[in-house]
């Protein structure tokens, strides 16, 4: 839920979502059954009553075969080749404690992007599928500890490990660090 005063990044990825359906031409029945994801929330988050989840989102990009680096980039200016840490836009799951960082925006002519998340402790994110089939991502832990589960398969993870997978299916983050954890994921669409 959102207080009484909109975010301006949640404003705009509203609009951008709601073009995004017009343009490929779904209701939002239609869209609700591709994604998963109910009508009356598919609704809310497309006039910004409601700030997305990162699951939700994954599940949109899934619909619409982009990343969320890419959605989310779509919502912010357009990015230059040098971008200054202040410069770095920020983007927050307040319901799942996840805060994500666009270390260097994507690109329409470059594959890989890089990304710094941070998970609170006891954060669990799941997704239940990739946005983009094969993606391939290297998450390197920066600070704490994080437990990545694909393919059936978790990896628990301290800092200065680093794993690299392909993402086919569901995957799961959790924060298993008392303190939190800080990670930098490389994603490069295939």
């Amino acid at each position: 839920m959102r207080s009484d005063e909109s975010d301006p990044v949640d404003t705009r990825l509203g609009a951008r979502l709601a073009e995004l359906r017009a343009q490929h031409g779904y209701s939002l029945g239609e869209l609700a059954d591709r994604s998963g994801v109910s009508r009356s929330t598919l609704s809310r988050a497309e006039r910004a009553e409601i700030s997305p989840t990162a699951s939700l989102l994954n599940r949109l990009c899934a619909v619409y075969g982009r990343t969320m680096s890419q959605l989310l980039s779509e919502v912010e200016a357009e990015p230059a080749p040098v971008v200054r840490t202040a410069d770095q836009p920020e983007w927050q799951d307040r319901a799942s404690g996840f805060v994500r960082r666009s270390v260097s925006p994507p690109h329409p002519g470059l594959r890989g992007e890089l990304v710094e998340g941070r998970l609170t402790a006891g954060a669990d994110l799941a997704y239940d599928r990739p946005p983009v089939a094969g993606l391939e991502q290297h998450i390197w832990v920066l600070e704490g500890a994080l437990e990545v589960t694909a393919q059936d398969t978790a990896h628990h993870l301290g800092t200065g490990d680093c794993l690299r997978m392909r993402v086919w299916g569901p995957t799961r983050f959790r924060c298993a660090a008392p303190e939190g954890a800080r990670y930098l994921l490389a994603v490069v669409r295939p």
